[in-house]
């Protein structure tokens, strides 16, 4: 173990921007629990781990990689969120292949971190190996969304592309949410296919609609005008899984 330099909080800082993080081919994962279980998946690389000094011991098993320790006010210059944690690590980014194998979730431009790191962590409850995204999701590397996916960034494979093409291209059937579709309990899943939900105020883009096999929905019994993104993909799941 050993102190950390300026230049390397400078650089950690610096994968704030997703930007750097691209050019560099690395995320930052932040809270004791996500470290500890990135550091147990074998396949990930480990570029660096930084440790508040009375939690380095969290990893003093762990070899193969620089260990850093810092005060807590370096923590905090260190840290994307208002109440730093205890342990940061950067990864090397996994290659991300998609595969049609069982379920996907494609996913249409979703904006919001909390969504999509909630959508990740349901796509790891349910067994579902990829979700695709469009080129104008939010980025799956960001700290929000690694902090909402409790993990699951470690295990589900994320791809970005263009959603038309992927689309146009798959061979499985597109059950897509929309408000105007076939009640999601009656609908016959088939055993391969993918669940296209559309972004948080605009639904599933126009020139997506006519790749939509069979529009799904979820009955709305009372006044509310839509249901959170995340929380329909967890209905539609529950129903595709049952």
């Amino acid at each position: 173990m050993e102190n950390i330099s300026k230049a390397k909080i400078k650089w950690i800082r610096s994968l704030g921007q997703k930007k750097n993080r691209e050019a560099e081919g690395v995320f930052v994962a932040e809270g004791e629990k996500t470290v500890l279980e990135g550091l147990e998946i074998n396949q990930l690389e480990i570029v660096c781990v930084v440790a508040q000094k009375e939690a380095a011991h969290l990893v003093s098993n762990y070899s193969g990689f620089p260990v850093f320790t810092v005060s807590a006010m370096e923590m905090e210059q260190l840290s994307a969120f208002k109440t730093p944690n205890k342990l940061i690590a950067v990864f090397k980014r996994p290659k991300q292949v998609a595969t049609t194998s069982g379920f996907t979730i494609a996913l249409d431009d979703i904006q919001d971190p909390g969504n999509m790191g909630t959508i990740l962590r349901l796509a790891d409850w349910f067994g579902v190996q990829t979700v695709v995204c469009s080129q104008q999701t939010v980025d799956c590397y960001n700290p929000k969304v690694i902090q909402a996916s409790m993990g699951a960034i470690f295990r589900v494979r994320v791809q970005y592309t263009d959603l038309k093409t992927f689309l146009k291209e798959s061979k499985v059937p597109v059950y897509g949410a929309l408000l105007n579709g076939t009640n999601y309990s009656t609908v016959r899943y088939d055993q391969n296919g993918i669940l296209l939900m559309g972004n948080e105020g605009n639904g599933i883009s126009e020139e997506l609609l006519p790749l939509v096999t069979e529009a799904v929905t979820i009955p709305r019994i009372g006044a509310a005008e839509s249901l959170n993104v995340a929380t329909a993909t967890a209905i539609l799941l529950a129903e595709i899984h049952r």
